[in-house]
């Protein structure tokens, strides 16, 4: 019996779900081929948010609990895929993700938390793969553009000089705006977890957390500031490298290791040239804002202003063993954690749904779930450019 929708956002009436619903409205409108509804536990405020957007009176409302067995049981009978923008995810997640893996219901979120994304892999990959569920992790940010990148570069490096980079280096050049509120929630849960359990920091330290039974060679921290000798330029930690790391280190696992067994990856931020790069990078590496009490709250965000006042430009530097060396950028024309994240996670969902049916189950990342039709969706309708770049000499 053919579904109601094809997909179903769960969390609609948060600040980041709310953002998703508006980008569906304008770009998948009735009638467009993707039947979509707006989920949350609240039908009174679902249909607050649904009159404050100005969406169709007739917008299809589903009341879903994550918590309530009934709830999700129904809500799989309904949909194909749940995108889900309800974090943390290791605390009101790890239901929805079991339920789907079994329903054989395809799944989205934003996910940047390492150690419950391997726990879910442990608990329902076998679920998912016979079930033909697709569980697709960390589709906002965190990781689509280092994700996608990083897959555009190894294929430019096979096409040119027939063989993948050993060491690629991801650098972020620019980055204008702010996290999200989960961001910082999902941070101060995971940290939480691991003084809690000794197990999970042993997840967060390790670069193929995610790679079940596979350990590749010894990772750059990216820890410190340095001179990065690649760019001759000062760098500083980057916040989101512990996740964006771990999903490349498993898209290469998922690929078959087509990057190389030995592929060394690392992210760092660029603060600049001499003394006050030096000085950008140490006041970087000091900074601990995200994850104390004054930071962002779940359910807060930026204006609509500072939302399109935001991007960034993210530089993929590869290389080979015999110093060949290929650079490709990734430009995004809103701020990360919201304005660009909201439509990166629409177009995974309807990518996967329209063009990933060959994608068989599993737990998945990005690229080798989604692959080139993602690329080409984000730069038609979701503000991305991903370019091969001339070193500058």
């Amino acid at each position: 019996m053919p579904k109601a929708f094809d997909l179903v956002v769960h969390g609609a009436t948060g600040f980041t779900g709310r953002l998703v619903v508006e980008y569906l409205l304008q770009r998948y409108p009735a009638g467009s081929g993707l039947r979509w509804a707006m989920g949350g536990r609240s039908a009174d405020k679902l249909a607050s948010v649904r009159d404050a957007i100005g969406a169709p009176a007739d917008t299809p409302l589903v009341v879903t609990d994550s918590r309530d067995p009934a709830s999700l049981q129904a809500l799989m009978a309904q949909t194909r895929l749940v995108l889900t923008t309800v974090g943390p995810y290791q605390l009101y997640g790890s239901e929805l993700v079991a339920a789907c893996a079994a329903a054989g219901v395809d799944y989205v979120d934003l996910c940047g938390e390492p150690a419950w994304m391997r726990q879910m892999i442990d608990a329902h990959e076998a679920a998912a793969k016979a079930s033909g569920a697709r569980i697709v992790f960390s589709c906002g940010f965190d990781s689509i553009p280092f994700d996608m990148g990083v897959w555009m570069l190894q294929n430019e490096m096979r096409s040119r000089f027939g063989h993948p980079a050993s060491r690629v280096r991801g650098r972020v050049r620019k980055m204008k705006g702010t996290f999200s509120g989960g961001t910082a929630a999902s941070l101060k849960a995971t940290l939480a977890a691991a003084a809690a359990d000794p197990g999970v920091l042993d997840l967060l330290r390790n670069p193929f957390s995610l790679t079940p039974g596979f350990q590749g060679p010894r990772q750059p921290t990216g820890s410190k500031p340095m001179v990065d000798e690649a760019l001759g330029l000062w760098v500083a930690p980057f916040v989101m490298a512990a996740i964006n790391t771990r999903n490349v280190h498993r898209s290469n696992f998922l690929l078959g290791h087509s990057y190389g067994a030995d592929f060394v990856y690392d992210e760092m931020l660029v603060t600049g040239v001499g003394e006050k790069g030096e000085a950008i990078a140490n006041a970087v590496a000091a900074d601990k804002s995200l994850g104390s009490d004054g930071g962002p709250q779940p359910g807060e965000g930026p204006s609509r202003e500072e939302r399109e006042a935001g991007s960034y430009d993210v530089l993929f530097l590869g290389e080979d063993a015999q110093g060949q060396l290929l650079r490709v950028a990734v430009q995004g024309d809103r701020d990360p954690g919201y304005g660009s994240t909201s439509k990166m996670i629409a177009e995974a969902a309807a990518c996967l749904l329209q063009d990933a049916t060959h994608t068989p189950g599993g737990i998945w990342t990005p690229a080798p779930a989604l692959g080139q039709p993602l690329i080409d969706r984000l730069q038609a309708h979701a503000g991305l450019t991903f370019s091969v770049e001339e070193a500058p000499h």
